[in-house]
């Protein structure tokens, strides 16, 4: 519910956002959640199903982030393509490789942030997972998805395995009926532990995208990957020591 501004009081702007993806089921679910958060708004949707290409988008509306749900082969594009417009990129496409947003350097004049996963409860449990790791023997992680996902293993798992000590392996399943799961099972000497994590619907990611909306115009970073720097003052390192 829209609370009223007093009279005399400077009214925020608000933060523009263009959806790339926007006819995909992520897509969807992100242009609602902005069309429903009162301190942003939809000022483009960017799909092939659509008919509209990101260029134009970039071109002819004034937009402050574009969010990107497409596809592996599509998502480097277009974050060079908002960075050279001076557009903030919030990307959660996974599978592709991020080193060439590596290269833009400081001065590249916009931020880009990425995460395998936006749902606040994944970004605990890679937390718990990590540090979990460095007190048993062994891991291995399930992770479980809909059938319609192309990526595998998903970028949560090879995210959590990083943030892990040693070689854990990844086993993926792609089904019918799945949304977003993934399973965690640590072993050691007469005992184990799991760590499980369920998203049962698309809009268990949208608090996360939100927050990534409203603070990538800040960062001092780029590209930042990971939603823990955005929920945690200090993010836990990996276990190689990089964060």
């Amino acid at each position: 519910m829209s609370v009223p501004v007093p009279a005399g009081v400077p009214v925020p702007a608000r933060v523009r956002v263009a959806v790339a993806g926007a006819a995909g089921r992520m897509g969807q679910a992100v242009v609602s959640a902005v069309e429903q958060a009162d301190d942003l708004a939809l000022t483009g949707m960017v799909d092939p199903a659509l008919g509209t290409a990101l260029a134009d988008v970039l071109a002819e509306q004034d937009v402050d982030v574009v969010v990107d749900f497409t596809q592996p082969d599509t998502a480097l594009e277009n974050a060079l393509q908002c960075v050279d417009a001076g557009v903030h990129v919030v990307i959660g496409t996974t599978g592709f490789d991020i080193e060439p947003l590596r290269e833009l350097g400081p001065d590249a004049g916009a931020n880009v942030f990425i995460a395998p996963n936006f749902a606040i409860s994944a970004v605990l449990m890679m937390r718990f997972a990590a540090e979990a790791s460095q007190h048993m023997a062994r891991a291995e992680i399930i992770e479980l998805h809909h059938d319609g996902k192309l990526d595998a293993p998903s970028g949560t798992a090879a995210r959590t395995a990083g943030l892990m000590r040693g070689d854990v392996p990844i086993h993926s399943v792609r089904l019918p009926g799945l949304v977003a799961h993934q399973e965690v099972i640590l072993g050691d000497v007469g005992q184990s532990l799991t760590i499980r994590q369920d998203s049962y619907a698309r809009e268990s990611f949208m608090p996360g995208v939100l927050l990534a909306v409203r603070r990538v115009p800040g960062l001092t970073e780029s590209p930042l990957v990971g939603l823990e720097h955005l929920l945690f003052a200090r993010a836990r390192p990996t276990a190689d020591g990089v964060q």
